[in-house]
């Protein structure tokens, strides 16, 4: 048995890309047309272990896309009251939750986040 219909039966075996359900009968890989029958992949478990090292690797990456020029918004500071700050994104929680927001007064430097 092929090492991808043992582990990787969501994906397509030629791309790699994730496959989609067309009907109760069969996936499709949206890119390049592959398909497999849902017969296939019923019943199969998907288990997806994250360690804390990859936590960090992420929220690394992510922190480093930001650096540069940040947008503005009128959110005001809680520590001087100036009315301007920068602001990005990152998604701390499960990915049904919401993003954080994190600031950067543009009068003071003070850092701070939506609570």
């Amino acid at each position: 048995m092929a090492f991808w219909q043992t582990r990787d039966f969501l994906f397509c075996g030629i791309c790699g890309t994730l496959l989609t359900f067309d009907s109760v009968r069969s996936a499709s890989c949206p890119l390049c047309g592959f398909k497999r029958d849902a017969k296939e992949i019923e019943g199969k478990e998907i288990q997806y272990t994250m360690t804390a090292e990859d936590i960090r690797r992420g929220l690394k990456t992510q922190t480093e896309d930001v650096v540069g020029q940040r947008p503005v918004t009128n959110k005001a500071c809680p520590k001087c009251d100036h009315p301007k700050a920068e602001f990005y994104n990152i998604q701390m929680r499960s990915a049904d939750e919401g993003e954080t927001t994190f600031y950067m007064c543009k009068g003071c430097g003070c850092n701070f986040k939506d609570e």
